[in-house]
């Protein structure tokens, strides 16, 4: 199977379709086959699982041409993207605690025992 996001003007995504292989060999074929079921101005970008284009897609993503990388919703104001992956991350580490959990503490941009 393959996937593919649908995206809104703002490169946002709206919806991942799946489709059989044999629909899509490659990924213009697939975005060609969905363009004829759907309405043409759309727009589609395959996703993967395996990394490729950093992080499978999911409605309310970012598609970032630049990056050629699907990018999560930022959790918290104070987080950073890490460029290698593409994901948000706590400006300080969160405790390495077996067995314990934490919560991120947006006010006080630490983290903090629930």
């Amino acid at each position: 199977m393959a996937s593919f996001a649908k995206l809104d003007g703002d490169n946002k995504v709206i919806a991942v379709h799946s489709l059989h292989d044999n629909e899509c060999p490659t990924e213009a074929d697939g975005i060609n086959f969905l363009k004829k079921i759907h309405k043409t101005g759309d727009v589609w970008r395959q996703t993967f699982h395996d990394g490729t284009r950093k992080n499978y897609a999911g409605i309310g993503f970012s598609y970032d041409e630049t990056r050629d990388a699907f990018i999560p919703l930022k959790p918290y104001p104070s987080w950073l993207l890490v460029e290698a992956t593409c994901k948000w991350e706590a400006p300080t580490p969160r405790p390495n605690e077996p067995g314990t959990a934490y919560d991120w503490d947006e006010d006080s941009l630490s983290w903090v025992k629930p």
